[in-house]
């Protein structure tokens, strides 16, 4: 069995990870660390754990030395060093957050205020998009797990910015996301009286999500892509919708557009392209790893709109973490996340 450790595993990502881990055949969780949990079994921070996983949280380090992969799932900032000790102990290493996402330092400096540690990592390093980056991520040591926002765009706008076939400027994209993509740290946004029986915008066209967007599409369009982001928060627990707009170069047939959408994703298993007429729907895709595309034209406007779903904790996050640990580790990648969707 592959052991691996979760470092930052009291957190909600932390807790995605523990959930489905407890039930992968191939591998066993090691380790579990938390500074302000240490020496507490997860099941007395997670009750729902109670007689199911009682694993006991503990330093990082003991976490990174019996670890065959970790999972680092803490705050932007944080996981260089940590990444950088595992890797020389020959660890893999997935991180959750945001410092193993950018190929430009420059970018990275300007949106999160942080430089690279150690250039070589950076350089070696993979974004863990599988449907892009799927034959990179089978031979990486350290990947960097998208963004939950970046991951609903990304995938609803790769079959069109690959064949060129919008205009990579004035993209839209008006997405929305429930409270669980903002932390388990209670902030103003997201306590109850404030989120509850409400719907705002927020972090308006100053996302972090927006340049990693734009750097991945443009990586694969070998343009400048640029787009507006408005991120919304629901009064929900979990689930991403993102509508995006987007300009088509020419004249289109959206059943042209479909058929490419279709054969685009025709051998990923966790991408589904909605028959047309359909609509895309978070309760769809709660509590799964999939990613539901519908596609709509505004023939009036000459507008192609894009909807898509994904659980911001499993495709947008802790689901595509250990479908990428899959991948590197040559497994199925539908082990452990091969259940249906919760459709109410």
């Amino acid at each position: 069995m592959i052991q691996a450790g979760i470092i930052g595993g009291t957190g909600y990502v932390g807790a995605e990870l523990i959930r489905l881990l407890s039930n992968h055949s191939k591998v066993k969780i090691s380790g579990v660390s938390s500074v302000q949990y240490n020496g507490k079994s997860i099941s007395s921070i997670y009750p729902g754990f109670y007689g199911l996983q009682e694993i006991a949280c503990e330093s990082q380090q003991e976490v990174v030395e019996k670890s065959d992969l970790i999972f680092i799932a803490l705050p932007s900032g944080l996981s260089q060093s940590i990444v950088e000790n595992a890797v020389y102990k020959n660890k893999i290493c997935i991180d959750m957050g945001a410092d193993f996402r950018f190929k430009n330092e420059a970018l990275y400096k300007k949106w999160y205020g942080k430089t690279f540690l150690k250039h070589k990592l950076h350089e070696q390093s993979v974004y863990g998009l599988p449907e892009l980056n799927r034959e990179h991520i089978r031979k990486a040591q350290v990947i960097g797990n998208p963004g939950c926002y970046a991951t609903s765009v990304e995938l609803a706008l790769l079959p069109l910015i690959s064949e060129g076939l919008i205009e990579e400027e004035g993209i839209i994209a008006d997405c929305k996301s429930g409270v669980t993509g903002s932390g388990k740290n209670l902030t103003e946004s997201s306590h109850f009286v404030n989120c509850n029986e409400s719907f705002t915008a927020y972090k308006v066209a100053n996302h972090r999500h927006t340049p990693e967007i734009e750097e991945t599409l443009s990586s694969v369009s070998k343009k400048n892509v640029k787009l507006t982001f408005i991120p919304h928060l629901l009064p929900i627990n979990r689930g991403i919708l993102s509508t995006i707009y987007a300009t088509p170069k020419k004249a289109i047939d959206l059943e042209r557009v479909h058929e490419k959408y279709r054969e685009f994703y025709k051998n990923e298993y966790f991408v589904k392209v909605l028959p047309l007429g359909e609509v895309s729907k978070i309760n769809n895709v709660r509590l799964s790893n999939y990613c539901h595309i519908s596609l709509h034209y505004d023939e009036e406007n000459n507008k192609l709109i894009i909807i898509s779903c994904l659980d911001n904790m499993m495709k947008g996050s802790a689901g595509q973490g250990i479908q990428n640990m899959n991948i590197v580790l040559g497994f199925s990648e539908k082990e452990g996340l091969a259940a249906l969707p919760a459709v109410f």
